[in-house]
């Protein structure tokens, strides 16, 4: 992925804001979910390695 670079003849300006409570506990839930997403992922990719272990007799 290579940078994009600025038009000489154009300013790009970015605003700052502050995020509502509404947005910032939509972005605190989605974050949450995703965690417990892959921890979940992750939990089952190291079961089916152990069941998949011969183990000997």
């Amino acid at each position: 992925m290579g940078l994009i670079k600025e038009p000489l003849d154009i300013d790009f300006v970015v605003e700052s804001r502050s995020l509502t409570k509404a947005e910032e506990k939509a972005i605190s839930d989605f974050i949450k979910a995703d965690k417990e997403k892959r921890n979940l992922k992750l939990i089952n990719q190291k079961t089916a390695r152990r069941r998949n272990v011969k183990r000997p007799a």
